[in-house]
């Protein structure tokens, strides 16, 4: 069997208006050591944001 890649990691995505957390995505962390900043629509405040990167298993829904 093939071993699997761990160059790309799971990332939750946060409101930076809202604090809701709505998204996920994949990123590489070989080539974007930092932060990912993403402009998202958010359903609750119904309008497109910047969503900063979080960790995906985060109980709480912080921008740390």
């Amino acid at each position: 069997m093939a071993k699997k890649s761990t160059k790309r990691k799971y990332v939750g995505m946060v409101s930076t208006v809202t604090g809701h957390r709505s998204y996920v995505t994949r990123k590489n962390a070989q080539n974007t050591p930092d932060k990912l900043k993403l402009r998202k629509y958010d359903p609750i405040a119904r309008k497109h944001v910047v969503y900063e990167e979080t960790k995906k298993n985060l109980g709480r829904n912080e921008v740390k």
